[in-house]
């Protein structure tokens, strides 16, 4: 995972009025849940979305009055109208105990089945995964060079070194569909009317996500 550095001031107080409060002066209510307790503080408003807006997903390191605790953004809450942090929860990370979180999904190369005048869809753009803190990787790098008209990539055929996959392993993550004036030559034919109906899964899985 990327790294970031948030510093926090303790609440003195938990309550509406008081979060309203801290909301005025442009900050935002936090919760940080982690070794059988909850620590309560806010971060600069400006600051913390820069994390939590990000595709990327980070181990932040949390300055809470001088306290330092490695976390993740666990939750959030954001206003309908405004798009502002209404709330963040963090879940403090220890070194030997398993973690769950979505990563991104880097698409890489250009797909033979593109060129060949086909169609690329990315049914999913994150990948669920369980592993230690330290083991847990940035993104998930996908190659779709080979892929065909009529192929797709499941979560089956992505391999995570040290981290557990979360997701249904027939889970089609992106696919090369026929598109009009497309050009198959002889290999994407064959193997588009072989694997075409396993590539028509993709809109049901991304409903599914």
């Amino acid at each position: 995972m990327k790294k970031a550095q948030l510093s926090g001031s303790l609440r003195a107080n938990v309550g509406k009025k008081d979060a309203k409060a801290i909301r005025v002066a442009e900050r935002v209510p936090c919760v940080l849940y982690g070794s059988g307790e909850q620590t309560y503080f806010s971060v600069r408003s400006i600051d913390v979305e820069k994390i939590i807006f990000s595709p990327d997903v980070y181990q932040v390191e949390l300055d809470i009055d001088g306290t330092k605790k490695r976390a993740i953004v666990q939750d959030k809450q954001i206003h309908p109208l405004t798009d502002k942090p209404v709330h963040v929860d963090f879940l403090e990370l220890v070194d030997n105990k398993n973690i769950k979180v979505g990563i991104p999904i880097r698409i890489t190369g250009r797909a033979r089945g593109v060129i060949n005048g086909g169609k690329m869809y990315t049914v999913f753009r994150t990948m669920k995964v369980e592993g230690l803190p330290n083991d847990v990787p940035a993104e998930v790098e996908i190659d779709v060079t080979n892929l065909r008209i009529g192929q797709s990539i499941r979560v089956r055929d992505v391999k995570v070194p040290g981290v557990k996959l979360l997701n249904d392993e027939n889970a089609v993550i992106v696919s090369i569909k026929m598109a009009r004036g497309a050009v198959a030559d002889s290999h994407d034919e064959a193997e588009s009317s072989e694997e075409a109906p396993a590539a028509t899964e993709a809109p049901a899985e991304g409903a599914a996500e």
